[in-house]
């Protein structure tokens, strides 16, 4: 089940208030995925912005109670991931723990920090998925300590068809709060670009790496 379209837009308006999207159509920046971009989303913005950011954690509970999604504990990968599932946690006083990108080279050298996991139902928290890559590296790493992880909460995707396969191949259903098309229509709601923008936009998410081979030579900028 997916959240409201209301639900969705007021988690997009959150989002555009803060900045945590700008569009750049004209100037477009590269993930680290290599998918050239019109848009950059940083969800790191939240935590600066408490009531925006509450807005995003409640709607991660209405997300769960709509779902009746069932867990032990609540776990974030690092970094992006971490303050969004710890504040998800404490506000359903549920344990809370976070996946390394990488095994640490000292002490006990595990990716899972926080507690044992083992035979615990894990809910992966995570701010966005653009190809799914990180999501589903921290997934492998939770069942690899014995959890079991059926579902990632994610404040936004951009939707590419590859994510959506990565994750049922891996059995995972992803819940977003505002798919990236619910950003752009608020966006265009509030007349942050115009119709030739959102052409570029529109086209760019129908086919985001054709849209990217279409424009050689434009490697420049943050990578995602």
């Amino acid at each position: 089940m997916s959240l409201s379209n209301a639900l969705q837009a007021e988690v997009a308006r959150a989002l555009l208030d803060i900045e945590a999207v700008v569009f750049t159509p004209r100037a477009p920046i590269t993930f680290k995925s290599g998918i050239l971009s019109p848009v950059y989303v940083d969800n790191r913005r939240l935590p600066f912005w408490p009531a925006q950011w509450r807005v995003v954690i409640e709607g991660f509970r209405q997300a769960i109670a709509d779902d009746a999604l069932a867990f032990d504990v609540i776990a974030g990968i690092e970094a992006a991931g971490i303050p969004h599932s710890a504040a998800l946690a404490y506000a359903l006083e549920m344990p809370s723990a976070f996946v390394r990108k990488q095994t640490k080279e000292h002490g006990t050298r595990s990716r899972i920090e926080g507690g044992d996991v083992t035979g615990k139902r894990v809910l992966l928290v995570e701010d966005l998925v653009t190809t799914g890559g990180s999501s589903l590296a921290g997934v492998e790493a939770l069942r690899e300590a014995g959890a079991e992880v059926q579902h990632c909460l994610c404040i936004t995707t951009y939707g590419f068809p590859e994510a959506q396969r990565a994750f049922d191949q891996a059995h995972v259903r992803l819940h977003p709060l505002a798919p990236f098309s619910a950003i752009v229509l608020e966006a265009s709601r509030r007349g942050l670009f115009g119709q030739e923008e959102l052409t570029i936009l529109e086209a760019w998410m129908r086919d985001p790496h054709g849209w990217a081979a279409a424009r050689p030579g434009e490697t420049e900028g943050e990578t995602r």
